[in-house]
């Protein structure tokens, strides 16, 4: 007896003869219908929950992402910046290595490049991030950033001075557009969480007023947990390389007789010799390879795996406004008070991490416990502000006010208690105190790092006016760096006084601005132009309009749909009066829209 084929012959007549189990031929008289329609079996209602879940994915793996590019590119800059200014402190290794080259000199220039290029960041950035978009904004930083750390493998005033001036220049748009993605990542994840609330709305409706917050906040504490980790990262190489080659305390600290509170400056006494043994040229290339590795990791993140902050069509948006309103509108904001109070946040923003690095670690810590302590002082301050950021979700069931003041509030106890504490040289039983000390300092920094973009991302909803927020929020940061820096020999009671200070100003700032707020003064925001859309050959997509070609708008007397006549020429008033438009156009040859699309006889999703 013959077995029956595992699967049936295509064409051949089954039990029934030439009907299937519905009663329809099969072969060549099977009904059209039934070969090209619908499928059976679909589901719209499953189709779309289906869709919008990968949408949701989507967007959580773009936060991750940034956020471990970001956590990768500060963790190697602050690496081999440290690695580099300890080994061309030592005058041995100066001496030894590059002869009468000027390495001090050198150093210095190139720190000139770091903290000062960043001044003039207002009148670029936002050029910048409009013209190449805001994920292509932080994929060219990152790789600026790279470009730092491959300088370093010839050290030469023309290799280390030009690439600082470019990092310099990529600081503030980095990070003011990572700020910017990870806020509109938040706009995105509700979109696609209540997309049945949108259906019956019209597309260019905005969500209601606060609708994001909760995403939002989740989102800044991932994005701060992982960042506030590039401090740890960025001590491996001191802990597995250059700490083997340090002298101990003792040599170090020798003729060092105040510390803290006492101390004039950065270390003043300070050995000039740190090193026992010189670290050999090959270890060096590959400490130095692993870190350019670490950063070409980084590229691969941010270009690989984030999507698009916006829609091609809102991209078009955001550039057709106009180059000369994009480099006004950053002055423009000055107006809105809620920004005015919040200035001296972000300067004090900028001065406490500039304090933690320096004042705190170099000032307090290696003064009295040894550069080869250095390392383990940072890494604690790293895991507190990392595990703290996390502490930002509090806003979810608390006033948004809340885990900021507090923040602060610990800061100033800090400083306070600071003013008044001088260690004293070599003598290690304070190490613990140290430790716990720059632990809580990191907990004060996650939450005023993670409430305050939070803040802004809640404040300004728009997405047409966020990276001028971010922008004017990162460069009074970085103006704040720079005063750091020409400070630097001041005595510490006057950097804690200066601290002091600015965190009184802004926390008095702050609550007057929510005040505000709350009596319901409204802001003065200034308005964003109208996109004019005035390129030759775009096909522009439109509520009006569908995508169109040229020939098209000419059939339907559209009037000049791509050509120059643009919809500020009166194209749109003459498309409203021309009849019916077509149907959306089918998807191109190069992909195949997924079911749900389909159904909704869409083209495919707008950006990834």
């Amino acid at each position: 007896m013959a077995e029956p084929p595992l699967y049936p012959v295509a064409g051949a007549a089954g039990p029934q003869g030439d009907e299937d189990r519905l009663g329809l031929p099969d072969g060549a008289d099977a009904p059209l219908d039934e070969l090209v329609g619908a499928y059976p079996n679909y589901n719209e209602e499953e189709e779309e929950r289906r869709y919008y879940r990968r949408k949701r994915l989507g967007v959580l793996k773009n936060v991750l992402a940034a956020s471990a590019g970001g956590t990768l590119t500060y963790g190697v800059y602050l690496g081999l910046l440290q690695m580099q200014l300890i080994l061309h402190y030592d005058e041995t290794y100066r001496e030894v290595k590059y002869g009468n080259m000027g390495l001090p000199d050198i150093d210095s220039k190139m720190l000139i490049g770091i903290n000062v290029t960043p001044i003039a960041a207002l009148l670029y950035t936002p050029l910048l991030i409009r013209f190449f978009g805001t994920k292509w904004m932080m994929f060219l930083g990152v790789g600026i950033y790279a470009l730092f750390v491959s300088t370093n493998y010839w050290e030469r005033y023309y290799t280390l001075v030009p690439s600082a001036v470019a990092l310099g220049m990529a600081i503030v748009p980095l990070w003011a557009s990572m700020g910017n993605y990870i806020t509109r990542m938040a706009q995105k994840y509700y979109e696609y969480s209540h997309y049945k609330e949108r259906d019956g709305q019209d597309p260019q409706q905005r969500p209601p007023r606060g609708s994001h917050a909760p995403y939002l906040l989740v989102f800044q504490a991932i994005f701060y947990s992982f960042f506030h980790l590039s401090f740890a990262c960025a001590q491996l190489p001191m802990v597995y390389f250059l700490n083997n080659y340090l002298y101990d305390l003792n040599h170090t600290l020798y003729n060092v007789h105040s510390c803290g509170t006492n101390s004039q400056g950065i270390l003043s006494g300070f050995n000039k010799t740190v090193l026992r043994t010189l670290p050999r040229s090959r270890n060096l290339i590959v400490v130095e390879s692993v870190l350019m590795a670490v950063a070409f990791v980084a590229m691969l993140l941010v270009l690989g795996l984030c999507g698009a902050a916006y829609r091609p069509t809102e991209e078009i948006d955001l550039r057709s406004v106009g180059w000369g309103n994009i480099f006004q509108l950053p002055f423009k904001h000055v107006r809105d008070f809620r920004l005015r109070h919040l200035t001296p946040f972000f300067i004090y923003s900028g001065f406490e991490v500039l304090f933690a690095c320096t004042g705190l670690a170099l000032g307090y810590g290696v003064c009295s416990i040894g550069l080869e302590r250095l390392a383990y002082l940072l890494v604690a301050y790293s895991l507190g502000a990392s595990a703290s950021s996390l502490l930002g979700l509090l806003g979810l069931w608390l006033p948004r006010h809340v885990p900021l003041v507090s923040g602060s509030g610990l800061h100033l106890l800090l400083t306070v208690g600071l003013f008044f504490w001088a260690p004293t040289p070599k003598v290690l039983k304070h190490m613990w105190t140290l430790y716990v000390a720059a632990a809580l300092w990191g907990v004060g920094s996650a939450l005023n790092k993670t409430g305050l973009s939070t803040l802004l991302g809640i404040l300004y909803e728009d997405k047409e006016r966020q990276d001028f927020i971010f922008t004017i929020y990162h460069w009074w940061q970085a103006v704040a760096i720079f005063v750091v820096y020409l400070g630097s020999s001041l005595p510490m009671k006057a950097k804690l006084a200066v601290l002091l200070l600015t965190l009184v100003v802004a926390m008095i700032s702050y609550l007057v601005m929510e005040q505000k707020l709350r009596r319901g003064v409204v802001p003065r925001q200034p308005r964003i132009p109208r996109p004019q859309h005035k390129v030759r050959g775009y096909r522009y997509l439109e509520e009006d309009n569908s995508d169109e070609s040229d020939a098209e708008g000419e059939r339907y007397g559209g009037g000049g749909g791509g050509g120059g006549g643009g919809r500020g020429d009166g194209g749109e008033d003459e498309a409203l009066l021309s009849g019916p438009r077509p149907g959306p156009e089918p998807a191109g040859f190069g992909r195949r829209p997924c079911p749900y699309e389909q159904a909704q006889e869409g083209d495919g999703p707008e950006e990834q």
